[in-house]
């Protein structure tokens, strides 16, 4: 997902977006673990999403 995706993201739903990719992540880890996913890269792409949420949250946080 890209930043200006994001940035459109109002905040309420922007922090569920967080929980809801943050439990695809863990999942994602536990099936790699148990049996190795086709694209490896799609945890890397995953993690890199939920900072940027993160970092957009945090930002709006700040600006208030």
């Amino acid at each position: 997902m890209k930043i200006a995706e994001i940035r459109e993201i109002a905040t309420n739903e922007l922090v569920e977006r967080i929980d809801v990719e943050i439990a695809n992540y863990n999942q994602m880890i536990l099936n790699h673990s148990i049996s190795p996913l086709e694209n490896p890269a799609q945890i890397k792409n995953l993690r890199r999403t939920i900072a940027r949420m993160k970092t957009e949250l945090r930002q709006r946080e700040l600006n208030k």
